[in-house]
């Protein structure tokens, strides 16, 4: 898809990834873009720069995900690109993750898409098309060895992606979903310092900037390719643990032996 004329809506939107894919779409000449974010402030400043509108969501919450939608709707007409990148990083912990934490990453890093789905797919179809991306993450197609809840989480999001794509591709609905390893922003700040093996985590994957990422969207929006990875070794990542999954297992151990994890 080109994004030329096209009206956007991008979650997660105050800073990181989100305010880079807010000028990165601008550049490409989007008609109308709204900016959403749980920082209100934060969005208002992105959107003021970029031309855009700002709004306060909460992606773990339905009614902002349908109160969004309706937002840009009646401001901007229908929807054509809904980008829902809003994510957080949750704690570095396993099965000791409370069960407030696990319902938390849930609403926001599955349900949000799904929410966002169950209004869009119907009004796309309608339309003649659409598109809908997901910010994932590497760890949904490989592991995060220090966060259980947000690996479970982001592989959950990977396969939203992907039925989508399956089951309405024909409707003229294209999607795609986002895996970046390390990027430059606040989650990897927080990442970086609730595990101390994360250091060496972050120095095996190498940290893109943001605006890496948003180029990488544009290239990979435009081929119309599901899985975006901003981060070329990911694939061969992927490769080796469909091929040999105990190679890849025992490679991942060792970060975790050596004190990567936590």
């Amino acid at each position: 898809m080109e994004l030329h004329g096209k009206h956007i809506v991008i979650t997660g939107g105050a800073g990181g990834i989100g305010r880079a894919l807010v000028e990165r779409f601008t550049r490409e000449g989007a008609r109308a873009i709204v900016v959403a974010d749980a920082d209100l402030e934060g969005a208002r400043a992105v959107a003021a720069e970029f031309g855009a509108t700002a709004r306060k969501f909460d992606a773990g919450l339905e009614s902002d995900v349908t109160g969004l939608i309706d937002f840009a709707t009646e401001a901007n007409g229908p929807i054509d690109v809904y980008f829902s990148n809003a994510g957080v990083g949750g704690p570095a912990a396993g099965p000791e993750t409370p069960d407030g934490e696990w319902d938390r990453l849930w609403r926001i890093h599955v349900m949000s898409h799904v929410w966002a789905s169950r209004i869009l797919v119907p009004r796309m179809t309608e339309a003649g098309g659409g598109y809908l991306v997901n910010t994932s993450s590497a760890a949904g197609l490989l592991i995060q060895p220090s966060a259980m809840a947000y690996t479970v989480t982001k592989h959950a999001a990977v396969s939203v992606a992907e039925w989508l794509s399956m089951t309405y591709h024909h409707n003229g609905i294209r999607v795609s979903c986002v895996c970046p390893q390390a990027v430059q922003t606040r989650l990897l700040d927080e990442a970086m310092g609730q595990s101390s093996g994360a250091s060496e985590v972050v120095a095996a994957a190498g940290v893109l900037q943001p605006a890496d990422v948003a180029e990488a969207v544009v290239e990979g929006m435009r081929a119309e390719r599901l899985l975006i990875l901003p981060h070329k070794d990911v694939a061969e990542r992927m490769v080796l643990r469909a091929t040999d999954h105990e190679a890849w297992l025992a490679s991942v151990r060792t970060l975790v032996e050596g004190g990567a994890a936590r």
